[in-house]
């Protein structure tokens, strides 16, 4: 009997140790992932088109494949709230590049690695929110949830995520 008790014991463990995995931290097999997000931008929050800050906001994702360039046409990046913004046009990123896809309107550019969402409001909650990145086939490629007493202790409103 002592072996099935151990057996018992160590499945027990196991499902523990996998409850305690946050949901934050589920990990997608994509090169595209989120390096980081500017969620507040400098200053104080306006979202006025000619003289707001919404272009301050921003969330890079960064192509970690050593190999191979992904064209982001097709990906969908998403909030807790259902805010979505989906990449119409064809913009590769090679391997290690990034794109910053940022709040306003402005002109997007590969040279800079900028992409505009073309919408002065704000898409990330200051507070909190979640972060999803799914690629063309609707699967995820990266998910973050992050808050701002949890995630930004320097107060910045700048979180990094995969270094």
């Amino acid at each position: 009997m002592r072996r099935g008790h151990i057996a018992a014991v160590a499945a027990a463990g196991a499902l523990t140790a996998l409850s305690a995995i946050p949901a934050h931290a589920t990990e997608y097999s994509s090169a595209l992932k989120i390096k980081g997000i500017q969620y507040d931008a400098p200053g104080r929050d306006s979202n006025n088109c000619t003289t707001g800050n919404t272009d301050e906001e921003y969330l890079t994702i960064k192509n970690y494949s050593s190999t191979a360039t992904v064209n982001l046409k097709g990906y969908v990046v998403k909030d807790a709230t259902g805010n979505k913004f989906t990449f119409t046009r064809s913009h590769s990123l090679q391997p290690g590049d990034y794109v910053k896809l940022r709040g306003g309107h402005g002109t997007d550019s590969d040279a800079k690695n900028v992409v505009y969402r073309n919408n002065c409001n704000f898409m990330w909650n200051n507070p909190g929110d979640t972060i999803y990145l799914y690629k063309p086939s609707g699967a995820h490629a990266d998910t973050h949830k992050y808050t701002k007493s949890a995630n930004d202790p320097d107060g910045n409103g700048y979180i990094t995520y995969h270094g």
